[in-house]
């Protein structure tokens, strides 16, 4: 399908994808670019890239398809590292966890070529980072959200979904501004929360003890604490907005529950345990049915 993949970024995520698409046949060389020599040289001794490129700009000449895998704060410095090299039937992508902020680098850096961009946000992923967990089966089953815009070229969209859904992943499409509110409340809110609950615990003098003392649910509510700190620290940053307004939200949800604990309302707090419980039932069973 492809002739050459421009990877910048050989992390989890770029890397994961370089391998899927050689274990589907749909590329047959991999250029790639890491602002860490070492990385790119042990993606290439792993065989995820063909290619070592000295710059993000030579790894995308001759390139067909881009694949942008940094972090999003870094994602308008890949655009601009790029724009002399970018050719008018070439495929450029990102998997950022954040849209509206990549839309609107993307159109300050490629300018009359963001046409080609097509933004996307794999909803994959793993706690440990680094091109060495790469998994050629990451994206397989999962969803992908592509947030095309007005200026995204109708061919371009097509190559995409035909991309990832060739990967075996879940399409869906919707506007950037739509990813960001809803991404907001189930992915970037979660992770703030455990994030400030991990805090809160170890903070206290018993908090080792009590820490000792927890089991699974803990563990699996707690799991995406341990995800990697500069991400998630640009993630959070660039979707402040929706993000603070999301966090509003649960902070009056909380306090709800505060108020009927403190009042001894047992029937007040059962009804709205009982309102959580049957949501969180409900979506499992969508979610399976989805699977």
């Amino acid at each position: 399908m492809f002739e050459q993949l421009g990877l910048i970024g050989c992390g989890l995520m770029g890397g994961s994808f370089a391998l899927a698409l050689k274990n589907a046949g749909l590329v047959k060389r991999v250029v790639g670019y890491s602002k860490s020599p070492s990385t790119t040289e042990r993606a290439r001794k792993m065989g995820i890239i063909d290619i070592e490129a000295p710059s993000a700009l030579l790894a995308v000449s001759g390139a067909d398809i881009v694949l942008i895998a940094v972090p999003v704060a870094a994602t308008e410095a890949s655009f601009k590292a790029i724009k002399h090299l970018v050719t008018p039937d070439m495929l450029i992508m990102d998997v950022g966890s954040t849209k509206r902020d990549v839309v609107d680098a993307a159109r300050r850096a490629l300018r009359e070529h963001v046409d080609l961009f097509v933004p996307a946000h794999p909803i994959a992923g793993k706690e440990v980072s680094g091109v060495e967990h790469s998994d050629p089966d990451l994206y397989v089953g999962k969803q992908v959200i592509l947030t095309p815009t007005e200026r995204t070229a109708a061919p371009q969209l097509q190559k995409a979904i035909e991309v990832w859904s060739r990967l075996g992943c879940n399409v869906q499409t919707m506007s950037p501004e739509q990813h960001d509110a809803a991404f907001a409340s189930v992915s970037h809110l979660p992770h703030l929360i455990a994030f400030a609950l991990m805090n809160a615990i170890s903070g206290q003098p018993q908090g080792k003890e009590y820490l000792s003392l927890a089991g699974p649910g803990f563990r699996d509510f707690t799991r995406i604490a341990a995800s990697e700190p500069k991400v998630w620290r640009d993630i959070l940053l660039s979707n402040r907005e929706e993000l603070l307004a999301q966090s509003q939200l649960f902070q009056r949800s909380l306090q709800a529950l505060e108020a009927m604990i403190s009042s001894s309302d047992a029937q007040g707090l059962e009804s709205l345990i009982e309102q959580a419980s049957l949501t969180r039932a409900q979506w499992s069973m969508n979610s399976r049915n989805k699977s």
